[in-house]
């Protein structure tokens, strides 16, 4: 065969392969755009695009007093949960791993149960800052359950974050049980936007930049789920990034228990769907995993109130059997590729 016939090397250009996944993730926005607006027209009060043209203000009043600022709440906290679990997963060096599963939203529970306890007048923030108290402290055992342990299998993390948070969660539940206030903890585990009104959901304002500084911090936890002494090679803190991502997953955690109340399996199953389509890449992977993190809300939250119309089931009951239906699958395809 001469040179002549040699089929020349096809390059792609990294500008242009940039320019496609800009635009694979601008049609994704788009598509969570769609899906917000959908959100905006179903519910039980009466609101439609020809009483809003017409300038109906009774229509108008429901748009920015409840529809607005619940579809905002929804793909704030779908974006920032499935973000915090991204990060909790190169903390822990376990793709099975999310806040929901290791104690943290067991802890922030905790937390607002103290407060509500010892100061039944206490304001959102002061419940946000304890609660993110209690989170940080429970993820942090959680790491260092894992820095004890001799064999790290990649079943056997999420099963011991799980008995961590059901340990955790007992405590909770007994001193709930003895001040009655179970009612007010099983608002708090169950992630619900119906009660989310104008004044009420600013909060989750925060988890937007929290988002925002875990994308500006990509790189670094790319690198500290490579393990302490590669990112001590690289002339990185790994204690002062560990430290960061886990003020970063609890605040967030606790941010939104306290607003909506938790979304359970959310930050374990979409970072790992992201993983599947797009890589390892985190700085490539976060926007996409927050716009899918928001999508997937949104549906599970139209799915509620659609249903059983006109009542409305919480959205954390819709996520959870979706997750775990995805969980059980993605653990029995781990099992499956290592050959049990």
């Amino acid at each position: 065969m001469s040179l002549a016939t040699v089929a020349p090397v096809q390059t792609v250009d990294p500008a242009a392969r940039t320019a496609g996944s800009g635009l694979k993730l601008a049609l994704g926005g788009a598509v969570v755009l769609l899906l917000a607006i959908v959100s905006m027209f179903v519910g039980v009060s009466d609101l439609s695009a020809p009483a809003l043209l017409a300038g109906d203000p009774a229509a108008w009043h429901v748009l920015w007093i409840s529809r607005i600022p619940r579809t905002i709440s929804v793909i704030l906290a779908g974006a920032a949960v499935s973000v915090a679990g991204l990060i909790m997963q190169l903390m822990a060096k376990n793709k099975f791993v999310d806040p929901s599963m290791v104690g943290t939203v067991e802890s922030a529970s905790l937390g607002i149960l103290v407060v509500t306890v010892l100061f039944p007048a206490a304001s959102l923030f002061l419940k946000m800052g304890v609660a993110s108290v209690f989170a940080m402290a429970g993820t942090a055992l959680f790491l260092l359950i894992l820095r004890r342990m001799p064999l790290r299998n990649t079943l056997i993390v999420p099963l011991v974050g799980i008995m961590l948070g059901g340990v955790i969660a007992a405590v909770t539940t007994f001193f709930a049980y003895r001040f009655d206030l179970l009612q007010t903890l099983n608002s708090w585990m169950v992630g619900d936007f119906s009660g989310v009104l104008q004044g009420r959901y600013e909060l989750l304002y925060i988890v937007g930049a929290l988002t925002v500084v875990g994308f500006v911090c990509a790189d670094r936890f790319t690198v500290i789920g490579l393990g302490q002494e590669f990112t001590t090679n690289l002339g990185l803190n790994y204690n002062r990034i560990m430290m960061l991502g886990l003020v970063i997953v609890s605040l967030i955690s606790a941010v939104v228990v306290v607003s909506v109340g938790a979304i359970p399996f959310l930050g374990l199953i979409v970072p790992n769907l992201v993983s599947m389509y797009f890589g390892d890449n985190v700085r490539r992977a976060i926007p996409w995993v927050a716009v899918f993190g928001a999508g997937f809300v949104l549906v599970c939250d139209i799915i509620g109130r659609t249903i059983r119309y006109p009542f409305e089931i919480p959205v954390g009951i819709i996520v959870s059997a979706v997750g775990s239906l995805i969980f059980l699958y993605m653990l029995l395809g781990r099992r499956k590729a290592n050959g049990h």
